[in-house]
């Protein structure tokens, strides 16, 4: 008897680097989906636990391919263009409620269901077993169909792989843990999600200072159509000429309050006329629409041109 549902193993942000003990492939942009696979049925859940099964008739339809037994697969459901998951075109698969454009749809932009990862096999919770254990039973399970799909791995070479997938146009890498169990709901390092960093020009709004009076952050924020909005405080990047030269030219642009913006700003801080431009890297923005380890990667203003980052 399967469980009714199963919370997703989730994964931490990483940098690109090379393991023996990991595999790695392709983060694939598209619906998180556990299927569970009993009495030639099969049902369908996203990240939410929510049954998601009626959205993709031409998945449910596979359910006759399968071997006797009951499994539950982990993976993503995509819609792909030219080879690459469309996030656009799964969007268009998401958010239909009617029957008839939900059988329209499946046949003009099919999804495809890439699976990674097996937690039951024929019935027996497996989910202890080190991924390289559960990895062996996948070709046993999976039927041969063009809807469904495997998650293809490499070995050891992180960093290439990950050039290489980010060149072709993907969302970035997963690095697995060979020894790892799978840990429902639990977001450890075990399991690393590998994506390129972004880059955005910002205006410096303020800063925060250490108990010694040196320079350890600054505040930027974000031009948009809406105004300035603050995306974080960024204290890597800096050489220690560039923080005593910036420190000058920011004291001299302070203001008595801070600057109209969207986001809340940090206890402390001095705030300055926003005029200095810098390029900020970042891995991604959080929820409150902040950077993610943000590093200084260039400065923008003339004046401090000088000096590098």
């Amino acid at each position: 008897m399967l469980p009714k549902e199963i919370k997703p193993m989730l994964a931490r942000l990483g940098e690109p680097f090379d393991s023996p003990r990991h595999l790695y492939e392709i983060k694939w942009d598209g619906t998180r989906c556990i299927a569970f696979v009993e009495n030639k049925t099969i049902r369908l859940q996203n990240r939410r636990l929510r049954d998601i099964t009626y959205r993709y008739p031409e998945l449910e339809a596979l359910s006759n391919l399968f071997p006797k037994g009951e499994f539950v697969l982990d993976g993503e459901i995509v819609v792909l263009d030219q080879g690459r998951p469309n996030f656009e075109l799964l969007q268009k698969r998401e958010h239909v409620q009617s029957s008839l454009k939900i059988k329209v749809l499946a046949r003009e932009i099919p999804a495809t269901f890439v699976v990674f990862d097996i937690l039951y096999f024929k019935g027996r919770d497996i989910m202890s077993y080190p991924l390289k254990e559960r990895k062996k039973y996948l070709p046993e399970v999976l039927p041969d169909s063009p809807f469904i799909v495997e998650s293809r791995y490499i070995l050891e070479c992180g960093q290439a792989f990950f050039k290489e997938v980010v060149a072709r146009g993907f969302e970035g890498v997963m690095a697995k843990d060979l020894e790892s169990p799978y840990l429902p709901g639990k977001r450890t390092n075990f399991w690393l999600k590998l994506k390129p960093r972004q880059r955005r020009e910002c205006l410096v709004i303020g800063y925060l200072l250490r108990p010694d009076g040196t320079l350890k952050s600054i505040l930027v924020a974000e031009e948009t159509e809406k105004g300035l909005v603050y995306r974080g405080r960024v204290g890597s990047g800096f050489t220690e000429a560039l923080a005593k030269e910036m420190l000058k030219q920011l004291e001299k642009l302070r203001l008595k309050n801070p600057p109209a913006l969207k986001g809340a700003l940090p206890k402390g801080a001095y705030f300055v006329k926003p005029v200095i431009k810098v390029e900020v890297s970042f891995q991604e923005l959080t929820h409150h629409g902040q950077f993610r380890a943000p590093v200084l990667e260039k400065l923008k203003e003339p004046h401090l041109s000088g000096v590098k980052a």
